[in-house]
């Protein structure tokens, strides 16, 4: 199969793309929404996208073309471990003399502390992934400058690791999703924690209680709801779609029944997929 990810190579991304299908082909893209576009456009078969990280929080993006995609499902969900380390040229010795570091801005909001403790005044620059921030770093040996990444990065690229594990806070992970057009057909031995129902709401107009009434509908079936996130429709203000994610299976007739009480009240429903969720190494 070929499997389109968020590059470029030695993102994060990859890593996780490279666990979920280690004997497929992995085709890098430039951003989120030409991952969706080659699903859509079947130029590959699935595609593998960063949904919400556990510092930084929910991906807007991913969630957006989630809505605008209609024929797009979730096939599963991966929770991976996130490592940031500082490197820069093997042939640049002196770290005291750093005078850039280069990194995406998730990946330097979550070293901010070690960042401004150690480096208070070397210029932070916002790159396009820590990936291509290791990349800049190494096409440039006569430059002093750093990038925040992973350890498959500095090894794919060359660089020496100054600083090892430099995030702020230990329990960092990000969340990413296996997307295509069909739904519950991935299957793996990586370790399963669990299954998810995604699915996106739209309310039938904007009014008072309108948000109570649409969790009532999952509030008296007793179904636990691990996230509920608002993105605007993008069309005047008040109006949102909600990313909602239901914990467990979907066989229980009320849950079931739910989706038909919600389309009964006005509420158009989006079914994402019932999934197995993922647990991956770093």
């Amino acid at each position: 199969m070929k499997i389109a990810f968020l590059g470029p190579e030695a993102s994060f991304t990859q890593l996780t793309a490279t666990q979920l299908f280690p004997n497929d082909e992995l085709i890098p893209k430039t951003n989120i929404l030409d991952c969706f576009l080659a699903v859509q456009n079947n130029e590959v078969d699935k595609a593998v996208v960063p949904l919400e990280n556990s510092i930084e929080g929910t991906v807007s993006m991913t969630l957006d073309y989630l809505y605008q995609t209609p024929e797009i499902k979730i096939e599963a969900e991966a929770v991976m471990p996130i490592a940031h380390h500082l490197m820069i040229h093997p042939g640049q010795e002196n770290q005291d003399s750093i005078e850039k570091i280069y990194s995406h801005p998730q990946a330097l909001a979550q070293s901010f502390h070690f960042l401004n403790k150690n480096y208070p005044d070397v210029p932070k620059q916002d790159f396009a992934s820590t990936a291509a921030a290791a990349k800049r770093v190494s096409e440039n040996p006569e430059r002093k400058i750093a990038a925040v990444a992973n350890k498959f990065a500095a090894e794919l690229y060359g660089l020496k690791i100054l600083n090892e594990n430099i995030h702020d806070v230990e329990e960092n992970h990000t969340r990413f999703i296996i997307i295509s057009k069909t739904e519950n057909s991935y299957e793996n031995h990586l370790d399963n924690i669990g299954k998810k129902t995604a699915m996106l709401i739209t309310l039938p107009q904007d009014h008072a209680g309108g948000l109570h009434q649409v969790l009532s509908v999952f509030a008296w079936r007793n179904m636990n709801l691990s996230k509920i996130e608002s993105r605007t429709l993008k069309t005047r203000l008040g109006n949102y779609f909600f990313f909602v994610t239901v914990v467990g299976g979907w066989d229980d007739v009320l849950y079931i029944n739910s989706v038909d009480e919600l389309r009964a009240i006005g509420a158009e429903v989006k079914v994402l997929g019932n999934y197995k969720e993922y647990l991956l190494k770093s």
